[in-house]
């Protein structure tokens, strides 16, 4: 009975007490949903294996020993470069690791590049040819899916791990939400580019396509600009101005009548003119 209490008030405490993330600290916290969910896509969902072939079951057998050995699908450490966003990778990277280059001295530190080349890809919603780094990977991939948009629209975020690639995607949804406007001198090559991609845009609200893509540091500048257009101070001149234009209205005077018209006429503002010249009796 004790132990039951005392696990009751630790699920209690632990509830109370929750380590706080990145988006419960300071302006963070005032992101939108939208952005949350490209962050999930991004940072927390666990990408595609690469340099690894995972395996399904739980044991495997030795087949020289014989002996059942359970099974460790343990991705290998990857190291990124900021080279990677500048192409599309197709999700490789840099191995670090160890060689044993002789068999009667250590094994040395050594880390394995994949191969890049530049190459040339189309976008048929943006219209355009690209000139990008790429590996062969992400050649691969592309021919499967059978077009570069397809391949960008069809990969998360985590897979696609390029700054570029995301930037692309996120250019392309605005062109499919626009209705592919790029393609307007030809109207039916635009109801086509769009009837074959516009399927894409059901997995996202016009808001998470304003949300995606952006960093970390690109996402906080953007909350700091909304914050700051709602709290811009209104010039005094400005409110002035409409509180004259509401008089005015009350009184039965046009905003848009000339000078010239109002001053011929009697009315309040002239009552109201501290310096205007006094009627003598």
């Amino acid at each position: 009975m004790a132990t039951s209490r005392i696990q009751a008030t630790a699920r209690q405490l632990s509830k109370t007490f929750k380590k706080k993330n990145r988006f419960d600290i300071g302006i963070a916290a005032e992101l939108p949903v939208a952005y949350k969910k490209f962050w999930r896509e991004w940072k927390v969902l666990k990408p595609a294996a690469v340099h690894f072939i995972p395996q399904d079951s739980k044991w495997k057998r030795d087949d020289l020993t014989g002996e059942t050995l359970p099974v460790q699908n343990i991705p290998l450490p990857l190291k990124q470069p900021h080279q990677i966003h500048e192409g599309i990778w197709g999700g490789e990277a840099v191995i670090k690791g160890f060689q044993k280059r002789d068999p009667q001295k250590r094994r040395v530190p050594h880390y394995w590049v994949p191969v890049l080349k530049r190459t040339v890809v189309k976008s048929d919603v943006l219209n355009t040819h690209l000139s990008v780094t790429v590996t062969d990977r992400a050649i691969k991939l592309i021919n499967d899916h059978y077009g570069f948009d397809h391949y960008l629209l069809k990969t998360p975020a985590c897979d696609l791990a390029s700054m570029l690639a995301l930037k692309l995607k996120k250019q392309i949804l605005i062109e499919l939400m626009n209705g592919c406007p790029r393609h307007a001198y030809d109207p039916a090559k635009q109801k086509q580019i769009y009837d074959e991609y516009k399927t894409y845009l059901s997995s996202y609200t016009p808001e998470e396509i304003e949300w995606y893509g952006l960093t970390w540091y690109e996402a906080l500048c953007k909350v700091a600009k909304i914050k700051e257009a709602a709290n811009k101070p209104i010039p005094l001149k400005n409110v002035y101005r409409k509180n004259l234009v509401e008089k005015l209205k009350a009184a039965g005077i046009d905003a848009n009548t000339p000078a010239e018209d109002i001053t011929s006429t009697t009315s309040w503002l002239s009552k109201m003119n501290p310096f205007g010249k006094k009627d003598e009796a």
